[in-house]
């Protein structure tokens, strides 16, 4: 993991290189007409493209919608894209260059969190309203009050991951496999491991890789030594797949746990059989019958071919959140569209109704459990913070096959809330989240 003093090195060498200016009426934005111009910085290559990809198409799928309805009082809305190649220093350059070349008015990216965070202080500085569709590091946003997200948070992730292991899955031996090099990954295992001890379950073994590793052996051969039942690895999916097959090779059968940075294409493509009953953490899924998603599935699989993953899904989000929030604004400005970004309560995105908190995070956002199964993704549970649950009775999490709908009532656990001291942005006010299973 970089440290946070690296981090402001690339940005203050980054503002010294490139010397950003004031942005108080640059030429994307100010009561002049031509186009609105947004930047957009994002892993379309390296070892995370498919991140940046798939953000990229979910982004520009929202974009043409918006500009073919008008765009903003009249003007259209133009993406700048920069690569930052899925590294740390070049997201910072990229997102310099976007703002002190570009004279973009707001910026869109990251999904990896160490990115996010390399390039969030430079917006920050330049106020310049900046989110992410997608890191969930809590780290994010706390650089400033320009800095917003449209998904959920580590503190909410890791704490719904562990009591799924423990009250559905009903296992008590988990072990911890984590990337020392992703901001992410550090801190989704800490999360994790507070609320599983909660719960009255051992953590047996705590092991680390760094990105870009490909031989995993000594650590899964250390991991397996302790017996766990499960083995929770929060990484991307670069790595995940290489992971479970070596795994399975040793004669490990204990199944995976991960988080949202598994989505990808290519998870099951690397892993293939070898990923067979594992699960993860998701912002939504695609199989969801619900009106919104099935409108936004058929459109992106009839433009881009393939059917679309939760960053499509996030990065889609991210760019009608903002265009809403230019549409109230009073000057197309960072100040005036930060104050409306910040005021979004409501939104009804793809992944679920948008609330932005004090924290500029989203309150309330659902959380989807998806398994492996059959080479395919299957829906295991849905979480909902923000479903009401005055008429369902209080009982646990049953261990219950996907079958890829959510149906059926709700079914809270108290234990199901994330402790009050972990999570960011708390259900509201006498509400629990709300867990369904699909019927099987």
């Amino acid at each position: 993991m970089k440290s946070k003093t690296l981090l402001v090195f690339i940005a203050v060498l980054s503002l010294t290189l490139f010397g950003c200016p004031p942005k108080e009426n640059g030429a994307g934005g100010g009561d002049a007409g031509g186009e609105i111009l947004v930047g957009e910085y994002g892993s379309m290559t390296g070892g995370e493209a498919t991140f940046g990809q798939s953000t990229h198409n979910g982004i520009i799928m929202a974009l043409d919608e918006i500009n073919a309805s008008g765009g903003v009082a009249g003007r259209k809305i133009k993406v700048l894209t920069e690569d930052d190649q899925s590294k740390q220093e070049e997201a910072a350059n990229a997102v310099t260059k976007l703002i002190s070349q570009n004279n973009v008015v707001a910026v869109l990216g990251e999904v990896a969190s160490s990115n996010s965070l390399a390039a969030a202080p430079i917006c920050q500085a330049n106020k310049v309203p900046m989110i992410t569709p997608s890191s969930t590091n809590p780290e994010v946003t706390k650089k400033g009050e320009y800095i917003f997200r449209v998904c959920f948070i580590d503190p909410y992730q890791g704490p719904m991951l562990a009591q799924f292991v423990r009250n559905d899955l009903k296992m008590t031996r988990a072990a911890i496999l984590r990337d020392v090099k992703s901001d992410y990954s550090m801190g989704l295992s800490e999360f994790f491991k507070q609320r599983f001890l909660q719960l009255g379950g051992q953590i047996v073994a705590d092991q680390s890789y760094s990105k870009g590793d490909s031989d995993f052996k000594a650590q899964l051969t250390a991991l397996n030594a302790a017996k766990p039942q499960v083995i929770f690895v929060p990484g991307y999916y670069t790595e995940i797949g290489q992971i479970a097959i070596q795994a399975r090779d040793l004669g490990m059968n204990q199944p995976f746990v991960g988080g949202d940075g598994w989505e990808s294409p290519r998870l099951i493509e690397i892993g293939g059989k070898a990923l067979e009953g594992s699960f993860y953490s998701n912002h939504y899924h695609a199989d969801d019958p619900a009106p919104a998603v099935r409108s936004f599935v058929e459109k992106y699989r009839e433009r881009f071919g393939d059917k679309p993953d939760s960053l499509a899904a996030l990065g889609y989000d991210s760019m009608k959140v903002l265009a809403e929030a230019m549409k109230r604004a009073k000057k197309i400005e960072g100040p005036a569209i930060r104050d409306e970004i910040a005021k979004t309560n409501g939104f009804q995105g793809v992944t679920g109704t948008i609330t932005l908190g004090e924290d500029r995070n989203p309150v309330n956002k659902k959380l989807v459990v998806l398994e492996i199964k059959n080479g395919q993704l299957a829906l295991r549970a849905t979480i909902d913070p923000g479903a009401s649950t005055t008429s369902a009775p209080s009982t646990p999490i049953s261990a219950v096959q996907g079958s890829g709908t959510t149906t059926g009532g709700p079914a809270p656990n108290s234990e199901l809330q994330a402790p009050t001291s972990t999570v960011a942005s708390p259900p509201a006010a006498g509400k629990q989240p709300t867990t369904t299973q699909p019927k099987q």
